[in-house]
Formats: C-alpha cells, structure tokens, sequence
C-alpha cells in the first residue's frame, strides 16, 4: 500500500513540475496584442518591443479606455465606463483571458 502511494506522489509531483515549467516558458510575456473595437481591430502592439511603457487612449462614442503598454503585458489603466471591470482585471501577459470593456465595445487578447 505504502509502495502505491508513494508511486502517486511521484506520479503527480513530475506532472506538477512539468506542467510548472511549461508555465514559466510559455508565461514569459511578449507576443502581439490586439485592441478590438466594435469587433474590428483597432491596433496591435509588440510586447516585447515595449522596453518604456507608455499609454494609448482609445476613443470612441461611448467612452474611452487608456490602455497601457509595458514589456510582455497590457492593461487597461483609465476608462470612463461605470463598472471599471476592464481596470480592475490589471495586467495579462498571455493569451489565456482577455481583457473586455462591455460598455466602450473594446477586447484586448494576447496572441503568443
């Protein structure tokens, strides 16, 4: 019984540090990101070109949304929308979640 568990742990611990380093090299940051407005694209933006960050506002009828660029992320620093999700999200650096603003139509994904 002891052998069995002890098979698990080592199972699962080789799993973990695989599925780790993975993260590391994958999650490194940089890519393209891509500013959608009403589904169309805006703008796209080299992360790892970004070596001093700067900010973009993005202006439409609704509102706007200052995105900041820095090296290997993007966020939504500013909006004028009421729910101020999309600068609450901060920063992502991969493309697993995008960033949305529902009531300024905007997407930000993160193509590695």
């Amino acid at each position: 019984m002891k052998r069995k568990t002890l098979l698990w742990i080592v199972l699962l611990g080789a799993v973990a540090a695989v599925a780790g380093g993975y993260y590391l090299l994958a999650g490194t940051g940089g890519g393209t990101a891509s500013v959608y407005v009403d589904g169309e694209l805006y703008a796209t933006y080299d992360l790892s070109a970004a070596v001093i960050p700067y900010e973009v506002t993005v202006a439409t009828e609704r509102g706007y949304n200052t995105i900041r660029v820095s090296h290997g992320a993007i966020e939504v620093a500013e909006a004028d929308c009421e729910g101020q999700d999309c600068v609450r999200q901060g920063q992502i650096s991969d493309g697993l979640l995008p960033i949305v603003c529902l009531p300024h139509r905007l997407v930000i994904e993160i193509d590695d």
